[in-house]
């Protein structure tokens, strides 16, 4: 059954039609393309240029440039033609929302224009609108009289468009019929597409954005299977989650979004929103591209004919508890200390556990690993919360049997011996094959728990989650950790793996915790530990499967900008890091602004120059603050709402 890929255990491409824009062909088997967005005002045409060029320079192929008006889209010319004039000829990208007359100026002059379906016509004021059958088809020929010039010069000038859906923009009329879902997201693009192709025009891109990498994942596996179900072809699909942030939350975030749907083959072309210069999104997106270039010929993955659980849905995979893994708790966090000599109490603080000798006493961190491996019986009293996992060998020597289990290769398990009443984790490869015996015996056994290991194949998520299936299929209950091992020597390359194998499983409910560990040739250090640590819990973050800090969902900046986005999202986070599950939007201006903060618990918009709206979820709370007082009002916001804690220091 074909659902949104060709293929869940081999890796190969989506076939895509192929899009020309200007001389670069997106789609059809083509490399996978990179892309980023300026941040300058396009009216600044120098600005505009020199940026465009580090763009150029640091690997984009191709530039988006917005054009929120008429005179903004007019100034694309003399951009273009400087950057001609100076040896660049790498194809660029008009960004509309409100304006179609700003679209139509702007298909004659750059090679590509994106469109936003949710505010290309309609408009958002979060009203709820009843429509009959009748009435629905009269908004549909609506948009096809305000969208039908635009394909037409498209036509005529060669330009290519893409069809750009965001989660947070859909429009009332949309949200009305369909709801905040990832079908409302697919069904907002078609409509464009179809009277495209009623026009015969087909020099498409098509995406579909989201601040959530599970509706965004969702939303693009929804619209490759309605293409192939009412077209019988799929048109190259732009990868992005919208608003990721910055630092190495806006990665973890977009690697998990994009990753997930590269890993099935999934996708053309992708942009790594991040709140910083846009050619610091350039070597986070060759790091995520550089994963597929010889992904083929992997080592075989046994196929399947039909997955046992649906991918346009997240439904996290029923397991029973064991201890504090699995059942309705959230996924646990397994610290790997393997190899680290002589463990102190002052080392775990790598892992989210301070000691303070004078008081004997431990203060434990909202991100405090659950779990920690190591092959030695620590010689101190461990944390609360605290618990170690061990080899067999070393768990017999263990005095404290409610504190250390053991860790068994399948051939222990399924031998004789002594075991935890409480806890038994089994090691298992995700290359070997699930034996008919050890299966059985799972089924009657309460205490244990599978660590599904990543082996070194190239198609590694894949592979674990066939595993992952076979259990399904088997009615196997166990809980499962996922254990992702990198022998990559550069930190990015790291992230980006963990991110990819163990979060492209997370989002479809696959996982009841997560092991981190290197795999290197050296020892390990604590060092390692704290990075990684933070990584694990960002992991578990962007998926939505546990919360340990707060969120922002914070736009990448771009030339409608009202504020210094940066600087804000930095004095932003300096003052409410603390605030755990707290999420909030930081928002440039109101182009995605209030749809995105649908899902923010507080908004802070640009709503003019210099000046912030505040929000409540969807509720405008206060209009046209200067910028000097708006986080400070903020602040009082969230105080009034009850979110508010002081921080230990105050």
């Amino acid at each position: 059954m074909q659902l949104y890929c060709p293929s869940l255990t081999a890796y190969k491409r989506l076939p895509t039609l192929e899009v020309k824009v200007g001389d670069l062909l997106i789609g059809n088997n083509h490399p996978i393309r990179i892309q980023t967005m300026t941040t300058t005002d396009t009216m600044d045409t120098a600005g505009t240029v020199a940026q465009a060029i580090r763009c150029i320079e640091a690997g984009a192929e191709l530039v988006r440039i917005t054009a929120p008006s008429k005179s903004e889209a007019e100034n694309l010319l003399p951009i273009r033609n400087e950057l001609r004039k100076r040896g660049y000829h790498t194809p660029l990208v008009a960004d509309i929302h409100f304006t179609p007359n700003a679209a139509e100026i702007a298909a004659r002059i750059v090679e590509k224009v994106r469109v936003n379906p949710g505010n290309y016509v309609d408009k958002k004021k979060f009203e709820t609108l009843v429509y009959t059958d009748a009435e629905y088809a009269e908004e549909i020929e609506r948009i096809r009289d305000r969208f039908t010039p635009l394909v037409n010069i498209c036509k005529e000038y060669g330009t290519a468009m893409r069809i750009g859906t965001n989660h947070g923009s859909l429009s009332d009329r949309i949200m009305s019929r369909y709801g905040d879902t990832p079908m409302g997201m697919v069904e907002s693009a078609m409509e464009f597409l179809r009277i495209a192709g009623d026009l015969n025009y087909h020099n498409i891109v098509l995406s579909m954005k989201s601040s959530n990498p599970q509706v965004m994942v969702q939303a693009y596996r929804l619209l490759v299977h309605t293409m192939q179900q009412e077209l019988g072809h799929c048109y190259p699909l732009h990868l992005g989650v919208t608003e990721a942030g910055d630092g190495e939350d806006g990665r973890i975030k977009s690697a998990i979004g994009i990753g997930a749907l590269l890993e099935d083959g999934v996708g053309d072309t992708i942009r790594v929103s991040l709140t910083e210069d846009p050619e610091f999104e350039l070597p986070v997106c060759r790091d995520l591209v550089k994963r597929y270039t010889n992904r083929e010929g992997h080592a075989p993955i046994l196929s399947i004919d039909k997955p046992p659980y649906s991918p346009f849905e997240y439904k996290r995979r029923e397991t029973i508890a064991v201890d504090n893994i699995g059942g309705k708790q959230v996924p646990v966090v397994v610290a790997d200390f393997g190899g680290i000599k002589n463990i102190q109490p002052n080392d775990l603080e790598a892992i989210g556990y301070h000691y303070d000798a004078d008081t004997d006493k431990w203060n434990i961190a909202d991100q405090a690993a659950d779990y920690i491996f190591t092959e030695q019986v620590l010689p101190f009293a461990l944390p609360g919360t605290l618990k170690v996992i061990t080899p067999y060998e070393t768990w017999l020597q263990a005095t404290d049997k409610e504190k250390y289990f053991p860790y068994l290769t399948q051939e222990a398990y399924l031998g004789t011996g002594k075991r935890s009443a409480v806890l038994n984790v089994i090691d298992t490869d995700s290359g070997k094959p699930l034996t008919s015996t050890l299966l059985q015996k799972l089924k009657t056994d309460t205490t244990a728990v599978l660590c599904i290991v990543a082996t070194e194949n190239k198609h590694a998520m894949p592979e674990m989650r066939r595993m992952l299936m076979t259990l399904m299929e088997q009615q196997v209950a166990n809980p499962v950790i996922l254990l992702s091992s990198s022998t990559h020597t550069e930190a990015d390359d790291r992230l980006l793996q963990y991110a990819i194998e163990t979060g492209a499983l997370l989002l479809d409910g696959f996982g009841d915790g997560i092991g981190l560990g290197i795999n290197y040739t050296q020892q390990r250090s604590l060092q390692d530990l704290a990075r990684i640590n933070p990584v694990a819990f960002g992991i578990l973050q962007a998926t939505r499967t546990r919360i340990s800090k707060t969120e922002y969902i914070s736009c990448p900046s771009c030339g409608r900008t009202l504020f210094d986005l940066q600087e804000t999202t930095a004095k932003i986070r300096a003052v409410t890091n603390h605030l755990k599950g707290v999420k909030i939007a930081i928002m440039g201006c109101i182009v995605n602004g209030p749809g995105e903060m649908a899902d923010a618990d507080f908004g802070y918009v640009g709503s003019g120059v210099g000046k912030i709206t505040l929000y409540r979820g969807k509720e405008v709370v206060k209009r046209g603050l200067n910028s000097e007082v708006a986080v400070t009002e903020l602040i009082n916001l969230i105080k009034e709402n009850g979110m508010w804690v002081e921080t230990q220091a105050n």
